[in-house]
């Protein structure tokens, strides 16, 4: 068939769907050159007409024809809506396995919607005219062929990325000419819905463009042509000869645009004739204005950046989209059975029909004798009929009006990320309820009612939260273009007062902020650790917190848990409610886990992952996402079904963090010192300060000036560090006589602390702000101390002489026997503090702390921390514990530093530990590369034989076998620590025996 004989018998071609489309679609496979499905598919198992299910009434499946891996085609009637035909198949699009086309035609026309996964939508309209062109009809065969010649390039997240870039830049001038970055802010977020506008062809045709084209040679006139547009965009009307939408919603209620230069318009210009704005992604909006947040956010990690959809959808199906859809599938199985009654009807209405036309034909007296039987029969029928299809319409009117009501709150919705991405999955069921009601039952499909009524936020930050509302508006209209409904009400915006712009946890007077009543929380709240949050949102604001919460959420946990416990609250006791929001991974330990205490004892963890990784400020992080609520079944962890999840994260039968701290164990274990301020110093300086003389107190600088260690002296090499240390013993006037260490501290430290406004800080500004003297008190009781990174892959301890000042990135362990440093070193131990611990960083190290890894930790019966070493020297069990420990320690320094590699030198002040220099420039060079971490990721079989003798040792010391499970360890060591927790617990007081009457 040529291009000519085809255009000629469709052109006046009248027939109805189901008549025309499978003869057009047979024409256009002899017009191109194509296999007919029959011809290519003889079993219709790869390429087919009807693919798919019928409706009850008959009718079309989920596509009139199909082609694995090529496309989806459905066809309509002349002039019929073909986007309604689109919307079918975008919503079947899985079940046609996801071709890369999908094709709609009325016979006079053929639209082509790719549909690559990921990508930005390309739309091609092809007229039975076009097909005259050789190009056109090229362009069909790949359509046929499944052919990626015409899969864009860039995905829309790339392509908002890009824009972020220009956009950035734009942002950065415009504040360098003293614009406020709010300002700066609220224009560029209506040059970039004027875009979006433009090319979703709310705007007329290449208007905006066109404008800023118009004025590049005339930069003083953008600003005066832009307030216009604004403002008729803000009510409607004439712009020029343009007849212009309502658009409202408070976007453009203030229509003054900022001055722009030339080249400022050809980067607006050329943004917008490069990009089509109707495929940016919202979801990315936090990264297009990062610029210009960071000088107006009030608090840290707003969380207004971009978030991948498939993190927020970790969040969004399990607390949303599963549970609706569960509850659509039961809907939908009744309008189902509805519709079977229906189909019933009609056949034996067809039958009662068919039998008259029969009788008639035989007797036709004796048929219209019983014209009065038939006609009683075939009412009832229709009352049949009609009362099942009416069933049907109301049990879809009644989930429609479910999803209508349906509430979404993020209580930190930031640039709206989660919002809008709740809000399409809520669109995206709806529609699929009206397709899968028409074909169940014949259901003639309504017009969608979820809107953004369905969603709630509230952000602190003003600009964030107009940020919001720009996601959300652009977000809608584009399902909305997406999915067919091209017909928008005015005005276009609605004004989306429902996202707040307030404080979530507090009102102005300190009170409790209220939440609003809603059916589902989710979100990504602020990440600040505990020690943060003075510094990043102010020391009263944290003390009105502290004193508001008090009794639900520790004065040390993170911030995040605050809106954990908050919305507990909203939903504990409210079978119907869910949560699903994003933490710091550190909820899973220490002061953060006993909010989510409460949530695990109620049974009512559902869903979590307990450390996945996360992007934030352009940082990599690891989170905790974790789904919570009363009144579910099934449970799943990290994507799999368990019996249970505990507060911690895990699923095990021994939830062990609810371990109690033991008294044997405290005051053993610190964490070093916290300086605040430049204290520290290299070896060079350190060794100028304590050669020189006797101060005018008559002591030397070797009272101030010690040997300093961190984390990473411990898991690499050591770097020679020492620190200036005074402590709250030394008042203003004492730390003054040890002159040269006082005045470096003077020149380096006072100004750094003046920075901060903090009192204490500012008012000893010469102290160190946390110099432990309940650590160097337990210390000053041994000669040695056992020191561990808080912070690091592996856990490992090392021995550092006392004079050593441990820094806060450690724990120090007042104990000097080999026995302790042993048990510690045991990988008894090493279980424990991983499940007691918490973790830190994009790598995900564990952390150790004294209060809940050390201090919970059962040690053998009778080598306890309380215990002095001398008590137990003779015990079988501490000596082969000691033997295997000090082997160990000394084959890891043997190797750490081989005696051919260094040289031993006397520190400059008698008393402190000797110095381990290297040999030559290339032992330094060998020297370098043996750290703990590089020993550790080897792990010899020197290593793996000595922890595993040390292991044995220790097992023994506890009276069990040296190879048990983990678990079975974690077990048994849960039940040493409740029998030891138990006992130490004061019995209660018996009640005072009453006395019997005189």
């Amino acid at each position: 068939m040529t291009a000519a004989e085809f255009i000629a018998k469709w052109s006046d071609a009248t027939l109805r769907e189901r008549q025309g489309s499978q003869e057009h679609f047979l024409d256009l496979c002899r017009l191109l050159g194509q296999p007919t499905p029959a011809e290519d598919d003889p079993h219709g198992e790869r390429y087919c007409f009807e693919r798919g299910a019928t409706k009850a009434g008959g009718g079309d499946g989920w596509a009139d024809v199909w082609r694995r891996g090529c496309f989806g085609w459905e066809y309509k009637g002349p002039h019929k809506d073909l986007n309604a035909a689109y919307r079918q198949l975008t919503i079947y699009a899985s079940n046609l396995e996801s071709p890369p086309y999908l094709v709609v035609s009325d016979m006079a026309r053929i639209v082509i919607h790719t549909n690559w996964t990921n990508t930005v939508s390309r739309v091609i309209e092809l007229s039975l005219e076009d097909l005259r062109e050789p190009a056109k009809l090229d362009l069909l065969r790949q359509v046929f062929e499944g052919s990626e010649r015409l899969k864009p390039s860039v995905n829309p997240q790339e392509m908002t990325s890009l824009v972020a870039q220009q956009f950035g830049v734009l942002g950065r001038r415009l504040q360098e000419r003293g614009h406020q970055p709010r300002d700066v802010a609220h224009f560029l977020n209506r040059l970039v819905f004027c875009m979006f506008a433009e090319d979703a062809q709310l705007l007329p045709k290449k208007l905006f463009t066109r404008l800023i084209r118009n004025t590049e040679r005339r930069p003083e006139q953008a600003a005066m042509q832009l307030d216009q547009l604004f403002a008729t965009m803000r009510t409607g009307g004439f712009f020029g000869v343009d007849t212009i939408h309502w658009f409202n919603g408070g976007l453009f209620d203030e229509a003054s645009a900022l001055p722009l230069e030339a080249i400022d318009l050809k980067l607006i210009g050329d943004t917008s004739d490069e990009h089509d704005w109707s495929e940016i992604d919202p979801a990315v909006f936090g990264t297009l204005f990062e610029e210009a947040l960071k000088a107006t956010r009030q608090r840290a990690a707003l969380g207004a950046h971009y978030t991948d959809r498939a993190k927020i959808l970790k969040i969004v199906d399990p607390v949303i989209v599963w549970p609706l859809t569960a509850e659509w599938e039961t809907a939908l199985a009744e309008i189902k059975a509805h519709g079977a009654t229906v189909k019933a009807a009609e056949v034996e209405r067809r039958a009662v029909m068919d039998a008259a036309g029969e009788a008639m034909k035989v007797d036709p007296a004796a048929a219209r004798a019983g014209e009065a039987a038939r006609r009683k029969k075939l009412t009832a029928i229709a009352r049949k009929r009609d009362a099942a299809f009416g069933a049907a319409k109301n049990r879809l009117e009644a989930f429609l009006s479910r999803l209508a009501a349906y509430r979404v709150l993020d209580p930190a919705c930031g640039s709206g990320n989660f919002l809008y991405v709740a809000l399409h999955a809520l669109k995206d069921l709806e529609l699929r309820a009206i397709i899968d009601a028409e074909r169940a039952a014949g259901v003639p499909p309504p017009a969608p009612r979820v809107g953004l009524d369905c969603v709630r936020g509230i952000e602190i930050e003003a600009y964030a939260a107009e940020l919001a509302r720009v996601t959300l508006w652009i977000g809608d209209l584009q399902w909305m273009r997406k999915n067919g409904y091209s017909a928008y009400a005015e005005p276009i915006l609605s004004k989306l007062e429902q996202i707040e712009n307030r404080d979530a946890l507090l009102n102005p007077d300190g009170t409790e902020a209220a939440w609003p009543k809603v059916d589902v929380i989710i979100g990504n709240p602020p990440f600040l650790g505990d020690r943060k949050m003075i510094a990043d949102i102010g020391k009263d604001y944290v003390a009105t917190l502290r004193k508001t919460y008090r009794g639900r959420v520790p004065a040390s946990a993170d911030f995040v848990t605050y809106w954990v416990e908050k919305a507990w609250r909203s939903v504990s006791g409210k079978a119907d409610r869910r949560v699903g929001l994003v933490t710091t991974n550190s909820i899973r330990g220490g002061a953060s886990r006993k909010v989510l205490a409460p949530i695990a004892d109620a049974n009512a963890v559902w869903e979590a992952w307990a450390d996945e990784p996360w992007v934030l400020d352009g940082a990599a992080v690891r989170v905790s996402m974790i789904g919570f609520g009363q009144g579910f079944l099934e449970r799943r962890l990290d994507g799999l079904a368990v019996d249970d999840i505990n507060a911690d994260l895990t699923s095990s039968t021994t939830d062990i963090v609810r371990a109690g701290k033991l008294a044997e164990n405290t005051d053993r274990a610190f964490q070093g010192t916290i300086s605040y301020g430049p204290f520290e110093i290299d070896g060079a300086e350190a060794r100028r300060l304590l050669d020189q003389p006797q101060n005018p107190n008559g002591r030397s600088n070797s009272d101030v000036v010690k040997p300093w260690t961190n984390g990473q002296d411990i898991t690499r090499r050591p770097s020679d560090s020492w620190i200036v240390f005074f402590d709250n013993s030394h008042t203003l006037a004492d730390a003054s006589l040890y002159e040269a260490p006082f005045a470096l501290v003077e020149e380096r430290v006072r100004p750094y602390r003046a920075s901060k406004p903090n009192a204490e800080l500012n008012n000893y500004w010469w102290r160190l702000w946390r110099a432990r003297a309940e650590l160097f008190a337990a210390t000053a009781k041994v000669s040695r101390q056992i020191v561990t990174a808080r912070v690091a892959k592996y856990r490992l301890f090392v021995w550092r002489d006392t004079i050593v000042v441990p820094d806060s990135a450690t724990v120090a362990i007042a104990r000097d026997d080999d026995t302790t440093f042993g048990i510690l070193h045991s990988h008894f131990h090493e279980l424990w503090s991983l499940r007691m611990g918490t973790w830190l960083g994009v790598g995900n190290d564990p952390r150790y702390t004294p209060s809940t890894t050390f201090e919970t930790f059962p040690f053998p019966e009778g080598l306890t921390p309380n215990i002095p070493a001398a008590d137990y020297a003779d015990d079988p069990r501490a000596v082969a514990i000691a033997e295997a420990a000090k082997a160990l320690n000394e084959l890891r320094e043997a190797w750490l530093n081989p005696a051919d590699l260094v040289r031993i030198e006397p520190e400059v002040v008698a008393g402190y530990p000797d110095r381990l220099l290297p040999v030559s420039e290339q032992a330094a060079k060998v020297l370098k590369t043996r750290t703990l971490t590089n020993l550790y990721n080897q792990r010899p079989a020197w290593l793996d034989m000595a922890h595993k003798h040390l292991d044995a040792a220790v097992a023994a010391a506890y009276g069990w076998p040296a190879d048990l499970a983990d678990d079975e360890v974690l077990d048994r060591l849960f039940a040493l620590n409740q029998e030891r927790a138990a006992a130490e617990r004061p019995a209660p007081e018996k009640p005072a025996r009453k006395k019997a009457d005189a």
